[in-house]
């Protein structure tokens, strides 16, 4: 399945394009894996060629299956048409008849603080619940540790409301916040 969703430039923020990963994202993706704030959030920190080829062919595989679909999400240069990765999105754990699916998200350093995440989310948010609404899916779920407030920024734009704080577990070690969006 090949899904390109596109978020249309505002007046001040260029048009996205959220597409399934390349191998020609490789570079660029390492790049933004070159980040400390990125590094440190992250469970699985990409720091070579080979780590970055096995995550992508990681997510070509889930999209396969058909229960996780991974987004690069890219922005569109408005002079010259050409586009720039700036973030990811994940949607996980998807199973027929579960009516509950995992939202995930991280950003490039240089887009954030733009609303490159929550407009991505959103999007991906709106596919999911159209594209699996006929295998019951009503519910997603945006998940967080309680010392990254920007994600709680994000969840709130992208219509995640704040729902509960949830204890420390591994590989985590502080506690969580979840935001859930529940289909129209």
């Amino acid at each position: 399945m090949s899904v390109v969703l596109r978020v249309p430039a505002t007046t001040s923020a260029a048009e996205l394009v959220l597409r399934p990963w390349r191998d020609d994202d490789i570079e660029a993706l390492l790049e933004i894996y070159r980040d400390p704030e990125l590094r440190a959030r992250t469970r699985h920190p990409l720091r070579t060629a080979a780590d970055a080829r096995r995550w992508v062919a990681r997510h070509r595989q889930g999209w396969a299956a058909g229960r996780r679909f991974c987004f690069a999400v890219c922005e569109t240069d408005p002079v010259d048409g050409g586009q720039r990765l700036v973030a990811c999105v994940l949607l996980k754990d998807v199973t027929p008849g579960r009516p509950e699916a995992e939202v995930g998200y991280w950003t490039a350093a240089a887009a954030r603080g733009r609303g490159v995440a929550s407009r991505a989310v959103d999007a991906v948010s709106g596919w999911a619940f159209t594209r699996f609404a006929a295998t019951g899916l009503t519910r997603l779920e945006l998940l967080h540790e309680v010392d990254n407030p920007a994600s709680c920024r994000v969840a709130e734009k992208s219509g995640y409301p704040f729902v509960e704080v949830l204890p420390a577990r591994p590989p985590y070690p502080g506690d969580g916040h979840r935001h859930v969006r529940r289909r129209d």
